[in-house]
């Protein structure tokens, strides 16, 4: 017996084409990490010209390329195709919990916009890729 292929949801538009949001989604979510093309083929146990295919729209991942891939990219497969973006009530909400920027916000406005800036970019940083420790 042969097994049918796996298909993805694809997203009509107005014109009648098929688009997935996925593409992006993984570029971002690699980038986000850091990873090269290469780096996150390795990860996957795939050749890079795969993940270059599935970032240009030229293949569509299987549902077991997409738990590798999001296995690779430290997300779940829902965030993986959401685009792995949360909303900014969602990343203020989850960061103000944190009692490190809760005890440093009565500092912020003192600030100038490139000190700003630069420490929330450090900050959500830390919230995206929490070190690990030994």
């Amino acid at each position: 017996m042969t097994q049918a292929p796996e298909v993805m949801p694809v997203h009509m538009d107005s014109t009648g084409r098929g688009h997935l949001r996925l593409a992006h989604s993984i570029r971002s979510l690699r980038l986000r990490n850091g990873l090269s093309q290469r780096q996150l083929a390795l990860r996957m146990s795939v050749p890079r010209t795969y993940v270059s295919k599935i970032e240009n729209e030229k293949a569509t991942p299987t549902l077991s390329s997409l738990e590798r891939l999001a296995r690779a990219l430290e997300v779940s497969v829902p965030d993986l195709l959401s685009g792995g973006e949360r909303s900014r009530q969602e990343e203020v909400r989850e960061l103000m919990e944190d009692q490190f920027v809760a005890d440093i916000m009565p500092f912020l406005a003192q600030l100038n916009g490139m000190q700003m800036s630069s420490i929330l970019a450090q900050v959500r940083d830390l919230t995206v890729r929490p070190r690990r420790s030994a």
